[in-house]
């Protein structure tokens, strides 16, 4: 595993779609071209291509010869008291592909809430969550990844991400962890 302040060097060995970083807009990589690294953190990594910022989701790691990230364990009898700190462990492995630490040290999140869902102990997630700045265009994508994190922990069977801009987020929101993280 590489630490945050290393590169690397890769060569694309498939043609694979990525999203550009900060526009999260869809490109496509080729075979051949040459890529570097610099963030692989959460389940996705954050490469330069050509000048070019962009972010590639864990589950196509072979396109640039890695191995998925790891994934959180998940208790195989997950009780309903249990699924909240599952679900805030999980959000610790989302990260905004510019900024080497998660998205709750972060301070983005501003309410997670538990909910039944239905009579068999099943849940329903509601997250209030915002950016670090209103105009980010990786914020579909950031939220998408909560969703599809959150979703595939056992009882979660609906999830709404509401994006939130009152209160703006400010630096004062993150931990002193990622403050420290971030040289601030």
């Amino acid at each position: 595993m590489m630490n945050r302040r290393q590169r690397e060097d890769v060569l694309v060995r498939r043609t694979v779609t990525v999203e550009t970083v900060p526009s999260g807009q869809a490109f496509e990589l080729h075979e051949g071209q040459l890529a570097q690294i610099t963030q692989a953190l959460g389940g996705s990594f954050t490469l330069v291509v050509e000048g070019q910022m962009v972010r590639l989701k864990g589950e196509d790691a072979d396109a640039i010869g890695k191995e998925p990230p790891e994934s959180i364990e998940i208790p195989k009898d997950v009780k309903v008291d249990d699924v909240e700190p599952l679900v805030w462990d999980v959000l610790r492995t989302c990260y905004d592909p510019e900024i080497p630490v998660n998205i709750v040290e972060l301070g983005l999140i501003y309410r997670c809430q538990v909910d039944p869902f239905d009579a068999h102990g099943d849940v329903r997630v509601t997250i209030d969550m915002t950016l670090t700045a209103p105009g980010c265009g990786m914020g579909e994508a950031i939220a998408n990844e909560v969703c599809d994190k959150v979703l595939a922990l056992p009882r979660v069977q609906d999830i709404t991400v509401n994006l939130v801009f009152d209160p703006p987020w400010s630096r004062a929101m993150m931990s002193e962890e990622a403050q420290l993280a971030l040289g601030l």
